[in-house]
């Protein structure tokens, strides 16, 4: 996972690359994101339902194969509507990995450390992001073509290393037989899950809108130099690698995982809420950034855990496309969304309207913990 996404560039630089290298509109490269995301969302949902047919280890090589190289086809489509279909195409074969990514560290994992495998697989994948997005702006500089390339190769060369270094021999042995009455359960019958989707799109959908519209907002608002601004969007990532791995390795076991999970999410909303009270400094950004940051290493893993703890052998893939999914659908709403919030009313709504989404969530979070402790009981 720290191979692929340390080529993840392409996405990062996708609407730059439609206006400045195609000569695209601004409204051209808006659908050609969209339609990249609803891509996504389309990968999460085939990516379930085949891993539960054949296997994670089998999707996941074939998709970084073949995501790999439809980079590499995409940098050489000119036209709005080839790169609407190519960015479709690619955008489906490249996520549908991501249910298969994470049925497997649920296989590979202890149930006594499920969470821990999760955080550090986040950890490859942030560090990734951080690699891949320097890299990429150094590569657009000198020719936007190598993203593409870059990005293709860093998928094929994960293909190729799970292959040599997590042989299927090895995991073959591991697929278990299950009784017909067990195969019928599904992920989308599961109606308390489904009431976990819901509340985690809406935080998910915060999350996104705090990441994309941070530097615009401490620029225009809060006046702050271009080097402070990204010494910001870097804290993020250097506190998960400092920090996540072992807070995670203290809390794990010792509360149930939905307690992490709505603590998390408040610290969110409190996070938005802070950003329209405190007079800007460069003190109250940092501050607001940390407890974001410490939002996200808190409830992200334990939701993670969550469907893991509900899914079975061999409905695990369903579980984990509809995780993936919600992500994918944040991914759409939250630029979206919080762009006609601000042409309405200004950031301050916005972050008013994120707040409350958060809290919203996070008091869904608490409510279901309550029941579920109740039902238990």
């Amino acid at each position: 996972m720290l191979v692929n996404r340390s080529g993840t560039m392409v996405v990062a630089f996708m609407s730059v690359y439609c206006v400045k290298q195609l000569h695209f509109t601004i409204e051209q490269a808006g659908i050609v994101m969209t339609i990249f995301g609803a891509g996504s969302i389309c990968g999460g949902f085939f990516g379930g339902k085949i891993t539960d047919k054949i296997g994670f280890y089998d999707l996941q090589v074939g998709a970084m194969m073949s995501g790999g190289i439809l980079f590499i086809v995409l940098g050489y489509q000119h036209t709005f509507l080839s790169m609407c279909i190519g960015a479709f195409v690619l955008s489906l074969c490249n996520e549908s990995v991501r249910p298969a990514n994470s049925s497997a560290i649920a296989h590979y994992s202890s149930p006594e450390n499920k969470t821990r495998s999760i955080s550090l697989n986040r950890l490859a994948i942030n560090i990734g992001w951080a690699l891949g997005g320097g890299l990429g702006g150094f590569l657009a500089a000198i020719n936007y073509h190598l993203l593409f390339w870059v990005d293709g190769g860093t998928n094929i060369l994960a293909a190729i290393f799970l292959v040599i270094l997590m042989p299927k021999s090895g995991i073959v042995k591991s697929y278990k037989k299950v009784d017909l009455p067990d195969i019928r359960t599904s992920a989308y019958r599961d109606k308390t899950y489904l009431l976990f989707i819901g509340f985690g799109l809406l935080f998910f959908t915060c999350f996104y809108e705090f990441m994309i519209i941070e530097p615009a907002f401490y620029k225009i608002a809060w006046h702050f130099s271009l080097p402070f601004i990204g010494f910001l969007m870097a804290l993020n990532g250097i506190l998960i690698a400092i920090v996540e791995m072992v807070l995670i390795h203290n809390l794990e076991g010792r509360r149930p995982g939905l307690v992490y999970i709505y603590t998390g999410v408040f610290m969110g909303g409190l996070g938005f809420v802070l950003i329209n009270i405190v007079p800007p400094s460069a003190v109250a950004a940092t501050l607001i950034v940390v407890l974001i940051t410490f939002s996200e290493m808190l409830s992200m893993p334990f939701m993670n855990s969550f469907w893991i703890l509900r899914s079975k052998d061999h409905n695990r893939g369903q579980y984990a496309g509809l995780y993936s999914m919600a992500w994918s659908a944040a991914m759409i709403i939250a630029p979206t969304m919080g762009g006609l919030i601000i042409a309405l009313g200004g950031f301050s709504l916005l972050w008013w309207i994120f707040a409350g989404l958060s809290f919203i969530s996070g008091t869904g979070y608490f409510f279901m913990y309550r029941s579920i402790v109740k039902a238990n009981l």
